[in-house]
């Protein structure tokens, strides 16, 4: 900031958001429609290849009101209330606990205990081989819900039991409205979203160190435009109050501190990678001892 102070200028909301976000939620509700009437192996088929791909991006759009990008950091509350809409076409209730455990993230990156983007001793521990490697990434949504419950609980708050009830009360109406495909379309596009999937491959990228000494990789890649330039993630983690939309400029801007760095080019090459590389593994992360 000292040798590029018009970054702060990109420390603002991103309006845009808003509306891409509503229409992300109308187009999975139209495919809720569309899906209650097809044969099964069609709704398993637009699962994988549609619906997948809009809930791993719905993801990361609430990854982006997480961080107040929506409506800014003066309307705090109006981004946790829009982020429980943009849950709605998950199934399941995500946003509000997101918010809580990804803060952590951000202020105590690699945290023993603190950090649950850090696996646990048994999955570094049990998933070590190939095959197992691959099972690992099929099963990562299954471990990205369990896991805070394991390395760092935290009481329940109003808002989360409200992202609940919101949550059950839409997938009943979309169940009584049009059946369970379209609810069997809206949960299994979010497991096979976060899973066995190329957009997957930015859980890997982020902060597997396939180099050692170098814990923190950014993505250049095309597959930014469904997903808000989280591949842009040492910009990312160096500026987290900037929206996605503005991180290429960062990178821009100050391109003698990024374009150096390692990176990558292809999120399904780190997914390979990871599991053909035997000196790679879920233990492959920089963990910290904090005081």
């Amino acid at each position: 900031l000292a040798k590029h102070p018009e970054i702060k200028a990109l420390m603002k909301p991103d309006s845009n958001l808003i509306w891409v976000v509503m229409l992300m939620v109308l187009a999975q509700v139209t495919a809720f429609y569309l899906v209650k009437d097809l044969d099964w192996k069609w709704v398993v088929f637009w699962a994988y290849v549609f619906g997948s791909c809009i809930s791993h991006s719905m993801t990361l759009a609430i990854h982006e009101i997480s961080h107040n990008s929506a409506f800014g950091n003066s309307k705090a509350m109006w981004n946790r209330w829009f982020g429980i809409f943009a849950n709605l076409p998950l199934g399941l209730p995500y946003s509000i606990s997101f918010k809580r455990y990804h803060m952590d993230h951000h202020r105590y990156l690699g945290g023993d205990g603190i950090d649950v983007d850090i696996p646990t001793n048994f999955e570094g521990w049990f998933f070590c081989t190939r095959f197992r490697k691959f099972i690992w990434i099929v099963l990562q949504p299954f471990f990205y819900a369990i896991r805070p419950l394991c390395i760092n609980p935290k009481p329940i708050t109003r808002l989360e039991i409200i992202n609940l009830l919101a949550q059950l009360a839409f997938d009943v109406v979309i169940y009584y409205l049009w059946g369970v495909k379209s609810i069997f379309y809206m949960l299994a596009g979010s497991v096979l979203g976060l899973g066995l999937h190329p957009i997957s491959g930015h859980f890997i990228a982020e902060h597997y160190m396939f180099l050692k000494g170098h814990e923190t990789y950014s993505y250049y890649g095309p597959l930014n435009l469904l997903t808000f330039n989280v591949g842009y993630h040492n910009e990312h983690h160096d500026f987290p109050n900037i929206p996605g939309k503005s991180l290429p400029l960062v990178k821009k801007i100050a391109a003698e501190y990024y374009d150096n760095l390692p990176q990558y080019n292809s999120w399904i090459k780190v997914l390979y990678d990871f599991v053909m590389d035997d000196t790679i593994s879920p233990y492959s992360r920089m963990k910290r001892q904090l005081k």
